[in-house]
């Protein structure tokens, strides 16, 4: 009898023991518990620790309260400004009601990816490509949005959504690198003319010292020489100043004209007489050999004291020819030898 009552009581602690270690449950501390009896909710969640429910009748589901990382697949589609992208991204939630999370949703994994991808084309084709590369973190806020919406009712919050690289084709990224090029270039044109227009202002100002002292330019001109020679060269370059060649240019010019006249005074200083026929002075004054001025009353005896090689006197001269005195052609012809001297 003894034995019998000994063994029914370690028969029912053996089931109590059972029963216990069939209805514990540990929930950690990122998670908590959802307890189910026969297939109905049960009031109240159990937190981070030990928990008894009745075994075979309560059933606990642990839901997960960390933050997930969720990759959304590359996603394909033509921006607004009809260019053929392929973007990825990465989405960050966290579960915030879990009873909801359970309850309204059947996999709130599975939901929260495939509204990612949804959410992500949706993006690609309302935005421009310029907006995908450079503008990212509006996107990124519009993305979230998107996703959050409808994650709401599933017990879900969207922590973050990241894009993560954005694929072009070969085409599109020549043609970029090529505008690229073309703008650095543009921007280096610019920054060269801007500098072109300083260095000129600055050029101006020093040509304006440098006129009002002139030996500023010679002191300039022997620096150059000085920095030119420094160099280990066989050939010097001596920069002429412009302005003492349009000085000789000048000092020429004004000397031709002077050379030209005759200094006051000489034979050259008197007009010759008017002609008759009315050629004055002005025809001499061309350039042409004028002849010497020929007497009005006796112009054959100027002829032949030209021919005989005897001087005519000129009209300044004292000792002019008288025309009472001069000689007829007979008497200046020299004689010839088979004609008879007149005298003899």
């Amino acid at each position: 009898m003894v034995e019998a009552l000994i063994a029914v009581v370690v028969t029912i602690a053996c089931l109590g023991v059972i029963f216990v270690m069939a209805g514990a449950r540990v929930v950690k501390q990122y998670e908590r518990g959802l307890v189910f009896r026969l297939g109905r909710l049960r009031p109240g969640i159990r937190g981070p620790g030990f928990a008894m429910i009745v075994p075979f009748v309560d059933r606990m589901r642990k839901v997960n309260m960390q933050i997930v990382t969720l990759p959304i697949p590359a996603q394909e589609g033509i921006t607004r400004d009809n260019v053929t992208v392929r973007v990825d991204a990465v989405v960050y939630f966290k579960v915030v009601a879990p009873a909801d999370a359970v309850i309204q949703v059947e996999d709130y994994r599975f939901a929260v990816s495939q509204m990612a991808q949804t959410s992500l084309r949706s993006i690609i084709g309302k935005s421009e490509l310029d907006d995908l590369l450079s503008n990212r973190e509006k996107l990124n806020q519009g993305l979230e949005l998107m996703i959050d919406s409808p994650a709401v009712e599933w017990g879900v919050t969207i922590d973050r959504v990241e894009i993560k690289d954005v694929s072009l084709p070969e085409t599109m990224k020549r043609s970029m690198a090529r505008q690229a090029e073309a703008a650095r270039d543009r921007r280096a044109r610019v920054i060269n003319a801007d500098a072109e227009l300083q260095a000129s202002r600055k050029l101006a100002q020093a040509a304006e010292q440098m006129s009002d002292h002139p030996s500023a330019l010679q002191l300039r001109l022997l620096q150059t020489v000085g920095a030119v020679a420094a160099e280990k060269n066989s050939t010097l370059v001596l920069p002429f100043p412009v302005e003492l060649l349009r000085f000789l240019e000048r000092a020429q010019s004004g000397m031709a004209p002077r050379g030209q006249q005759a200094p006051p005074g000489g034979p050259a200083s008197e007009a010759p007489p008017a002609a008759v026929d009315g050629a004055g002075a002005g025809e001499a004054g061309e350039g042409e050999d004028v002849p010497a001025p020929v007497d009005p009353i006796d112009p054959l005896g100027a002829v032949e004291q030209m021919e005989l090689g005897d001087p005519v006197a000129s009209p300044d001269r004292p000792e002019a020819v008288d025309p009472g005195d001069t000689a007829s052609p007979e008497e200046l012809e020299p004689p010839r030898p088979d004609r008879p001297d007149p005298e003899s």
